[in-house]
This record gives C-alpha cells, structure tokens and sequence, in this order.
C-alpha cells in the first residue's frame, strides 16, 4: 500500500511495526469518532442485489481485507445492520476474521489501546428480523431494536447475545450512539449497510468514512437497481454534505480514500 497524501495534524497513534508497514504510516483516531467504512465500484455500487458474496465488489482484494481488519482493531464496537449481517451468517466482525494474516498485530494493537480482545458487535433491527442462527451470536452481540422486534427476538437468540431497546418505534442513531458512549465504548465503526449508513448520516452521527474504490463497474437498471453507498436519505441541492479528503493511499488499481465529513473533527 503507498500513502498518495495525508493531511496534517491528524491523531497519531504509532502502529505495530508489521500494520504500518502494510498500511505505509499510522492510523488513529480521537475518543468520540464514529468512522464508517465501505467498498463500492467505481460507479458507487456496494451490491449486486443477490447471492453475489461481497468480495466481487472489492475484486477480492487482500489489501480491502487488511484495512478492514486494521478498523475494525481500532474500534470498541462494530454496528450493523440486520440485512448486513443476514448477507453474511457464518461472519464474524473482528479484525482477524476478516484477515487472518495480520492476527497477531491486530491483537497487538488492541492490547496497547487497552481494548478488549474482540470489538462489539452491535446489530440493529427495528422488526426484530434477524437470522438468530449467525454465529456472531454465539459469540456474543447486542440487539438493538424496537419494543416489538425485542419481543420476537428475545427468546429465539443464543445467551450470549442480549436485547436493548430503544424508546421509539424506529431505530434512532442517535440513541443508539449514546447509549453505546454510556456503555464506555469511545471509538465506534459502522459496516452498513446502505441504509444504516444513511440513517447515521441523517441524524449527524458520522464523523469519518473510509471509502475503498475497486476498480470495477457495475452498472444500473430499473430492473435491477442494485444499492449504493448511502440509501433511503437525500438531501436537497442546497443540502449536500461536504467532505474534507484527510487522506488517499493506494494499492494496485484500488484507492483507499479517508475522509472527514462537514462539520466534525478529526
């Protein structure tokens, strides 16, 4: 991977020798970052809309896969969505699954960040339709839905996995990173999807994306619409978020583009 740019005075956090030198430099992040991370074609499409895994989007790429490895290192809690996760049932949302090449390092860093061995999932559900058979289950997560998704999953889900509930019948970012910030966890990542994604940046609780660009096309149709980087939010013309380019590296053909979005710190 080589650095393109990087802005400066960005938090600096020196890296285990074996992830700096995969991600040529360092990597931190300030107590209080949301950071979401996403791969999409060049043309913004982050699904195909089927059965299609989503390593056809990144091309496979091992570089993507390390970066989300090294992410998801750095974050005391990982949330997704429920579509998120029914795409993925055998995934589990640690650096090392991800890529279990750089296990060690991974760990290493965590350790000298004080965090826990393992980031925790949080999974959000306004309907309580979740595939309580996924193995981050038995692991151990946290469900965040409504009053009536928790009573339908409350007692299909492995003990490992507890329900909270949020006090509207939708499920409110905002919410959902206070009570995350009353739990003590500091650095929080989001995986999407789309629409989570969305909602995050509706009610402002984004601070950062890492956007990894494959080089590939997709393509659209009204028969097969395919989803984007962001859904079910759109601003007006007057409206738009800006972003500031904090940081661009490359591997190959891939670009792995940091930004900080309007408003917020680094």
């Amino acid at each position: 991977m080589i650095t393109l740019f990087e802005s400066e005075g960005l938090p600096a956090h020196t890296l285990p020798k074996e992830l700096s030198s995969a991600y040529d430099g360092d990597l931190a992040f300030s107590d209080g970052t949301v950071y979401a991370n996403f791969v999409t074609t060049i043309d913004g499409v982050t699904g195909l809309g089927d059965d299609t895994p989503p390593s056809v989007i990144s091309g496979a790429s091992e570089a993507d896969r390390f970066v989300m490895g090294l992410l998801r290192a750095w974050a005391r809690a990982v949330v997704i969505g429920a579509g998120t996760l029914g795409a993925e049932p055998k995934h589990l949302w640690t650096p090392e699954h991800i890529y279990p090449v750089m296990a060690g390092p991974y760990a290493k860093l965590r350790d000298a960040l004080g965090l826990p061995r393992s980031p925790q999932l949080v999974v959000l559900t306004r309907s309580g339709n979740v595939d309580t058979k996924a193995v981050a289950f038995e692991q151990g997560a946290v469900i965040v839905t409504t009053t009536v998704g928790a009573s339908k999953v409350r007692r299909r889900i492995p003990s490992a996995t507890t329900v909270r509930t949020v006090m509207s019948d939708r499920i409110d970012p905002t919410e959902v990173v206070a009570m995350l910030r009353r739990d003590g966890h500091a650095t929080i990542l989001t995986e999407g999807g789309p629409r989570v994604f969305g909602s995050f940046l509706r009610s402002n609780q984004v601070n950062q994306l890492f956007l990894t660009l494959s080089p590939r096309i997709a393509g659209r149709s009204r028969a097969v619409p395919r989803l984007g980087l962001v859904q079910d939010m759109a601003r007006g013309s007057k409206e738009l978020l800006g972003a500031e380019l904090l940081g661009a590296k490359k591997e190959g053909s891939h670009l792995f583009l940091r930004y900080r979005l309007a408003g917020e710190t680094p």
